[in-house]
């Protein structure tokens, strides 16, 4: 497997390496050595999600209180999804910056974002189904959104699916009206880096 970790620290792509002949393909998708090996730490798995989308759907930007965050890592095991990271830690000196990776059922790569990050993603195909590890499970009272096409942030969302055709955005109410960024700073709901930086110097 390679890892190259992204512009946004705390945050990798890693890319499998495949196996294949006339029966399938066989890869190894998450492989605990390589990952402590670039991460320094285990992943603790509390939850695995599923997520199917259509082409168009834009999820995000979705992001959890820290202490104790929530660590994902995402992977697309049909269709394709643009998959974003973006350092939301106040305090940073990456802070609003943002890094992508496609996800498809072609490279097979995943991404592996750690707490503190947001995250969000964009169907590029119909049905494309995403799974994701986490290190917490779900809390809807310390679970925020900022919303995914705040112009501070900039990110470059394509405009055309993987087959070529015009996509059209479709969000979920909550997070076409989520906060920008500078709202979401001004409110205080944003994790800040020093307080994740010693979070995270206590995982092992």
């Amino acid at each position: 497997m390679d890892v190259r970790e992204l512009k946004v620290p705390g945050s990798w792509e890693l890319t499998p390496k495949q196996f294949g002949d006339d029966r399938g393909v066989f890869l190894e998708w998450f492989k605990e050595s390589t990952f402590v090996e670039a991460v320094g730490h285990p992943l603790h798995l509390a939850q695995a999600n599923c997520s199917v989308s259509a082409a168009g759907v834009l999820r995000g930007v979705h992001f959890a209180d820290v202490p104790p965050g929530q660590a994902k890592y995402v992977t697309c095991v049909r269709g394709a999804v643009l998959d974003v990271v973006v350092d939301i830690r106040v305090g940073s000196p990456t802070f609003g910056s943002w890094d992508s990776v496609l996800l498809d059922d072609l490279d097979r790569r995943a991404i592996y974002l750690s707490e503190g990050l947001g995250h969000a993603f964009l169907s590029l195909d119909d049905d494309s189904t995403v799974v994701y590890l986490c290190s917490s499970g779900y809390q809807p009272g310390r679970e925020h959104g900022i919303n995914p096409l705040d112009p501070e942030i900039g990110i470059q969302w394509p405009i055309t699916s993987r087959s070529g055709f015009a996509l059209e955005l479709i969000l979920s109410e909550k997070d076409a009206s989520a906060p920008s960024l500078s709202d979401a700073t001004n409110q205080g709901l944003l994790p800040r880096y020093d307080g994740v930086r010693e979070w995270m110097n206590g995982l092992t």
